[in-house]
């Protein structure tokens, strides 16, 4: 059946985008499926955007891209309808099918993991309730058999006939073992149901895809599978990403929300970073010469102004000059954190040594194991969620005691420490600066010198007297960052310290450590960001440890080609 041009606009009462249909839909022929007219929005005095304008294509993948606070999250609520804006409306091509990423995996606690991602699909799991319930029943009413008879060919129609295998294939790609998907979400820990609610969105097959943050908590495998299956989509992606390999490998456009509005890139976040850093640099360049320009035509105004045989070319310099207009350079949104480690004292030559380690909780994770670490060894520790990347951290941190080996630090080594869960260190009662004040050298630190130094860190004014428990995952990580290079160890030890970070602090918190001369452990899903650090490679797999000598790059060229010796 062919579409016609239609459109819906949106009103913010409506429950549903697009048709009931449940079947593949045919992308439509028009120059965008979704686009946003005039949008904007205001909460009391802040305004976040200002009459925002832009349209989004099929088979484009945007990654919506901006620092924290900016409102990104807030601008894809309004597009998926959750949110009603200050001014504007959306609209979407007729029949479109809409699939938004939530957060909300309380309402599926005691829900089997594959009905979970069924749910996904609204039309298809009503569907297969009524053909359960009609098949449960022993004796059927004319009027049932009759239902039963029409829904067997429904059923069909909606792919029902695959939906258990194609459900489990999601939650395969995303890391969810098979013996898990008859159990209760609740059996999940919190980053797998995650996993299990962007199965539900990815089973809905949408048109118009939006996901916001959808990398959080997944490893470097699922992301990978992730990228895959988002690049072989054929309808429209908007996502919200600070994985900057991610947006690199699944881009091919860059919405940028900054200066209280949006501007489209062509191309993926690197392309968007030149492209951006070009655009500003030739905007001043060109500034330059209209003020070097200026400066010589008021000269000569102000020299032959009064002079009469000079009176035409006066005038007719003062209409040149009046015709130039500098362009205007918005202050950005964009604001990093400086950052700097610097140890207080040398590292010797001996920092870590482990000696026989293993460690079990209900079962075995890994061991028994040797890792020594030397001075300047920059240490990333990877392996699939829940291998006990972070139980190995510990372990060589001396945090938790091994089931059997030893662990001994050399006598020079000053640990500082950014924990996966930053409730583990933080005092949410305290407020920001007087948490921080706890770890000022002996002498302490007055008050302004805190919060000169959390001013680099991007607390300004009241925001140092916050409550801790009151700040957002950025600003905490933040502030244990602060704490961090306050303590000037000679060690560093980061427990997926990117996971909050914006693109601009995680970029700060990057070239910071790539300065550092000392050693480096770390645990994280960061493809660039391990691949930027690491030295040195040490992976978890099947309760095994892998160590690698070498980088990112070099470690899985080895596994590759250990994997064609087999």
């Amino acid at each position: 059946m062919k579409k016609r041009g239609r459109k819906i606009i949106l009103n913010w009462n409506y429950r549903r985008f697009g048709s009931e249909t449940t079947g593949s839909i045919p992308y439509p022929h028009q120059s965008e499926m979704i686009a946003a007219s005039d949008i904007s929005m205001r909460f009391g005095q802040q305004t976040l955007f200002e009459n925002v304008s832009v349209k989004f294509s099929p088979g484009c993948r945007y990654g919506l891209i901006g620092a924290n606070g900016s409102g990104k999250s807030t601008f894809m609520k309004i597009l998926s309808g959750q949110q009603i804006p200050t001014t504007g409306s959306v609209a979407i091509d007729k029949e479109c099918r809409m699939g938004f990423l939530k957060q909300n995996h309380y309402d599926y606690e005691d829900v089997p993991i594959l009905d979970v991602v069924y749910m996904g699909n609204e039309a298809l799991w009503k569907i297969h309730l009524e053909r359960e319930y009609l098949y449960s029943k022993v004796d059927l009413t004319e009027e049932e058999e009759n239902r039963a008879n029409d829904i067997e060919s429904l059923f069909a129609d909606a792919g029902g006939y695959t939906m258990e295998a194609d459900a489990a294939k999601l939650l395969i790609g995303l890391g969810i073992p098979e013996e898990k998907h008859l159990q209760p979400l609740s059996s999940l820990t919190g980053g797998f149901k995650l996993r299990v609610l962007l199965a539900q969105v990815l089973f809905y097959n949408p048109d118009i895809l939006l996901l916001d943050e959808p990398t959080n908590h997944l490893d470097m495998n699922s992301i990978d599978w992730l990228c895959n299956l988002l690049r072989n989509h054929r309808g429209t992606v908007i996502v919200i990403s600070h994985n900057r390999y991610f947006l690199n490998e699944v881009c091919t456009h860059i919405a940028d929300l900054d200066y209280q509005e949006i501007r489209l890139f062509t191309g993926n976040y690197d392309a968007f970073m030149t492209a951006n850093a070009i655009a500003l640099e030739n905007i001043r360049r060109e500034n330059a010469k209209k003020e070097s320009r200026i400066s010589e035509l008021k000269e000569f105004i102000n020299r032959f102004g009064a002079n009469a045989s000079k009176a035409r070319q006066a005038t007719s310099r003062q209409k040149e000059l009046d015709k130039i207009q500098l362009e205007e350079i918005k202050p950005s949104s964009r604001v990093s954190p400086f950052i700097r480690f610097r140890p207080a004292i040398r590292l010797g030559e001996k920092v870590i040594e482990a000696a026989g380690i293993s460690k079990e909780y209900d079962r075995p994770l890994f061991g028994p194991v040797d890792i020594t670490i030397g001075c300047a060894e920059k240490v990333a520790i990877i392996g699939t969620n829940g291998v006990g990347k972070t139980t190995l951290l510990k372990l060589l941190l001396k945090q938790i005691e091994p089931n059997t080996g030893s662990v001994i630090h050399g006598e020079t080594m000053r640990l500082s420490y950014f924990p996966q869960d930053a409730a583990d260190i933080l005092k949410m009662e305290d407020r920001a600066i007087d948490w921080l004040a706890r770890y000022s050298p002996e002498e302490g630190l007055s008050e302004m010198a805190l919060r000169s130094f959390m001013g680099k860190m991007l607390f300004s004014g009241d925001e140092v007297n916050k409550f801790v428990r009151v700040l957002s995952g950025g600003e905490k990580a933040r502030l244990i960052i602060a704490k961090m290079m306050l303590e000037a160890g000679n060690v560093l030890a980061l427990d997926e310290p990117t996971n909050h970070l914006d693109l601009e602090s995680i970029e700060a918190l990057n070239y910071a450590l790539t300065l550092f001369g000392s050693t480096i452990l770390f645990v994280s899903h960061d493809r660039e960001f391990i691949s930027s650090l690491a030295t040195r490679i040490i992976e978890i797999e099947n309760g095994k440890v892998v160590d690698f000598p070498g980088t990112l790059a070099e470690y899985e060229d080895f596994k590759k080609r250990r994997a064609k010796g087999k």
